[in-house]
């Protein structure tokens, strides 16, 4: 059994303000655990993880396409994860961060160690729906969810690097944050790449690369990704992409997502795309079973029942236009935000 430590923390670090080595860190883990809340415990038990003797930590997938898993990794590839974001984002010793995700999952989590090992002085607060509305600062780095982004549109300019993740972000959002000062990057990873293997700043179309990353494509177009410092298996998603070059990829969307209506491939994200700037509500569209096309397309929207103009769906092509509607009142969503497409589809049918 390998031991080793990852006692050691950059000199430049900070925890809400204060200095802390490991030790130190250590002891407030147990405080966290023993008095603090649900967010609390979590962070402490992955501060005392992270502290102890082993040489790897236990992560949970999100569970977005199935059963959330315990996955098993490396500590130092959650170091050389934090490495590759620093080099990427150009963060420095003294920068500072903020943690308004759970810590219970990998982004939680890396925007920690990122802070251990890149001396980043990070804050870390209860995640909520908009984190910066308490806050009375300025951030260098910040990472959240579009959700929290949609709700945080008037508190951007106190962050200068701003990454979004954990689910897909939808056009209407990307317009409102174009015009911003804060740069903003999507981001393209997964549990399994200890967060981001890509980012795109918002209104470019193809994601790049970070260092060590090498990227190909499967007989059904898929992404295979080549990420020997973070996973050491080579990685065969479900994400149907455009590779442009060897550093770059167009993201189209996910193979499980696609319709076969009548023997016409849809791909759902691109017709979501398409009708974004039209439905304020969350939507998506999906496929249940058809007796005649195998699949049929439907457009299942988040909200009571309403009367809908068809005019919306001048922008689609002949094949992609629904050919039913669908109201829900509440979607289900993974706790990163992610829509549950396959259990609704499920439902519905």
């Amino acid at each position: 059994m390998k031991k080793v430590t990852y006692k050691n923390i950059h000199n430049f670090f900070k925890f809400n303000g204060v200095h802390l080595n490991g030790n130190e860190l250590r002891v407030a883990a147990y405080y966290y655990i023993k008095e603090g809340d649900d967010h609390e415990r979590a962070m402490g038990e992955f501060l005392l993880d992270w502290f102890d003797e082993n040489w790897y930590i236990d992560l949970q997938t999100s569970g977005t396409t199935g059963a959330p898993k315990i996955i098993r990794k490396s500590k130092q590839a959650l170091v050389n994860s934090a490495l590759a974001t620093g080099d990427f984002f150009d963060l420095k010793p003294g920068d500072t961060a903020l943690c308004c995700l759970p810590v219970q999952f990998i982004a939680g989590k890396m925007m920690l160690v990122r802070s251990f090992i890149l001396g980043l002085a990070i804050d870390v607060i209860p995640p909520s729906t908009n984190p910066l509305a308490i806050l009375d600062k300025e951030y260098d780095f910040v990472a959240m969810v579009p959700m929290q982004v949609q709700n945080s549109l008037n508190d951007l300019h106190k962050v200068k690097k701003l990454i979004i993740g954990g689910a897909k972000m939808d056009s209407s959002l990307e317009q409102k944050l174009l015009g911003i000062k804060t740069k903003v990057y999507e981001t393209y990873g997964m549990t399994e790449t200890i967060t981001h293997i890509a980012a795109k700043k918002i209104g470019k179309q193809a994601f790049s690369i970070l260092p060590n990353v090498h990227i190909s494509q499967d007989e059904k177009e898929c992404l295979v990704i080549d990420a020997p410092l973070v996973s050491e298996e080579r990685l065969f998603t479900n994400d149907l992409v455009q590779i442009v070059n060897d550093q770059q990829f167009v993201l189209l969307g996910r193979i499980d997502n696609v319709v076969n209506s009548g023997g016409i491939k849809l791909i759902p994200e691109k017709i979501e795309e398409k009708l974004s700037d039209s439905i304020p509500s969350r939507f998506f569209v999906g496929g249940i079973p058809d007796a005649v096309l195998g699949e049929k397309l439907v457009l299942v929207v988040e909200s009571d029942k309403q009367e809908f103009d068809d005019s919306i769906f001048t922008v689609l092509d002949k094949y992609e236009k629904p050919k039913e509607l669908y109201f829900v009142p509440e979607f289900q969503s993974t706790e990163s935000g992610k829509i549950k497409r396959k259990a609704i589809l499920k439902a519905l049918e």
